[in-house]
């Protein structure tokens, strides 16, 4: 395995993290605010989204 692809299996780990918890944080305030109106479903929506990528993003490996 290069250098340069340890880094990119690095960053990769490191976003996936950090999508997971801003999703994570989103879906909480989503589902305890009524202050979202009607746009509730769509940040629902956008929050599980972005858990999916960032589990995506943790899951799959560049190639070599």
């Amino acid at each position: 395995m290069s250098k340069n692809n340890i880094w990119v299996t690095l960053t990769e780990k490191i976003c996936g993290i950090i999508l997971i918890i801003i999703s994570a944080i989103m879906l909480y305030y989503t589902a305890t605010t009524e202050a979202l109106g009607t746009f509730n479903t769509t940040f629902g929506f956008l929050g599980v989204v972005i858990l999916i990528v960032g589990i995506l993003l943790l899951i799959i490996t560049p190639k070599e």
